[in-house]
């Protein structure tokens, strides 16, 4: 046990949390305003909604004794023999308690994150059947695959430093899927849907900028060089993202915009977050600028295949996710981390094949099974609202409040 390692992941837990909340505002002021509690909502209440399935059977089947490389046991159902002293497996140097409590504000965030592609159109309670299925069915096995000491992926030498695979790829190929199946919001390509509090969205980013600290570098799982390593090449690249986003729609449209900033940092973000423990500061910056004029240009792809991905989900988290887990191929280095891998530019294309497998298995997973449960859902909950209750706005339809007075 040590003291330093379990206060460094505490905090690590904390900022990851704090995420969640940072995600309902950056959401919640890109919706009109007779949406923004029932957006903000859909992420705040995963925190609530996600911590009593992490204590019932999330956390044994995401990280217990390995069933055939593919799903946890349950062993360690209600938490049993997680306790205060430190797992063999996990993070050895602090009480296993604090690995578990750690990776549950990683399993809180990423249902929440797909809310995005389907914000403004659906009930409160198909958006908690989906969540609960959702996460049951595809975040656990694809999270024991990539982080179990005996997953598949992980065996196979696939990196995933914090959640490139596990959580963004994971979470944009779901919004694809749900934002074909659910459908346009009503009046899309007529009426007007500029978000309603930019200030709101750009607190919300800062937020989430500041709580991937502990997303990135608390993996790390002790206060180490490469916690330190990962913890500034996560600014670097959100910074290099940030630039080339702005760059971009300036160049193509004329005008920088406040939401291309904060749009362009949470890009770089996301596809620095698998390669975070693995690659330099120099590698950062051109994953990040690679991220920000990707993501950016992605954005067009919902035009062009006619699917409304109502808050870029897709384009983001996606496409940046899957960037990401490519970089890492290319730009990891045993020089930042002896338990990594060097990539194709460091001397071994092993790896670079390794993450192509790691992402297009999870493309196929999480893609089936995500229409599944959106059949599942549909069928046994309803997931859209009527016409009436989306002209209303889901405010009030769904929680009979507004978000403001005025």
């Amino acid at each position: 046990m040590n003291a330093g390692d379990t206060a460094f992941m505490m905090i690590a837990a904390a900022l990851v949390m704090f995420m969640t909340p940072g995600l309902a505002l950056f959401y919640g002021g890109l919706v009109r305003s007779k949406n923004v509690l029932s957006t903000v909502v859909q992420s705040f209440f995963s925190l609530g909604l996600i911590g009593l399935m992490w204590v019932a059977y999330g956390y044994s089947l995401a990280f217990g004794p390995d069933i055939g490389g593919v799903i946890g046991g349950l062993d360690w159902v209600f938490l049993k023999g997680v306790g205060l002293e430190p797992s063999s497996s996990y993070m050895t140097t602090v009480p296993h308690i604090v690995f578990c409590a750690f990776q549950l504000m990683f399993a809180s965030i990423t249902p929440a994150l797909i809310t995005g592609a389907f914000a403004e159109r659906i009930k409160f309670s198909g958006f908690l059947l989906f969540t609960v299925l959702w996460t049951t069915i595809v975040y656990l096995p694809v999270c024991h695959w990539v982080w179990a000491a005996d997953g598949w992926l992980f065996k196979l030498g696939a990196l995933d430093f914090a959640g490139g695979t596990v959580i963004h790829l994971n979470s944009g190929m779901a919004a694809l899927v749900a934002a074909i199946y659910i459908g346009k919001r009503r009046g899309h390509g007529r009426d007007s849907f500029l978000p309603h509090s930019l200030g709101m969205s750009v607190l919300g980013a800062g937020i989430l900028w500041f709580g991937w600290f502990g997303f990135n570098a608390g993996s790390a799982g002790a206060a180490n060089a490469v916690a330190g390593s990962a913890f500034f090449v996560t600014h670097i690249a959100a910074a290099a993202a940030m630039v080339s986003w702005v760059a971009a729609e300036w160049m193509l449209h004329g005008k920088p915009t406040v939401l291309g900033a904060a749009s362009g940092a949470v890009a770089g973000l996301v596809a620095i977050t698998p390669a975070s423990g693995f690659v330099g500061p120099v590698s950062a910056v051109i994953i990040g600028l690679v991220a920000g004029v990707l993501c950016y240009l992605a954005i067009s792809l919902k035009t062009k295949f006619k699917y409304d991905d109502a808050l870029d989900v897709v384009a983001v988290h996606g496409c940046g996710g899957t960037w990401g887990a490519i970089a890492t191929g290319l730009f990891a280095s045993k020089a930042i981390n002896s338990a990594g891998a060097d990539g194709l530019f460091f001397g071994s294309p092993d790896l670079l094949w390794k993450q192509v497998v790691g992402v297009l298995v999870t493309f196929a997973y999480s893609g089936i099974l995500t229409y599944v449960i959106l059949k599942v859902t549909d069928k046994l909950a309803g997931f859209r609202v009527t016409d009436e209750d989306e002209v209303m706005g889901l405010d009030l339809s769904q929680h009979n409040e507004v978000g403001y007075n005025l």
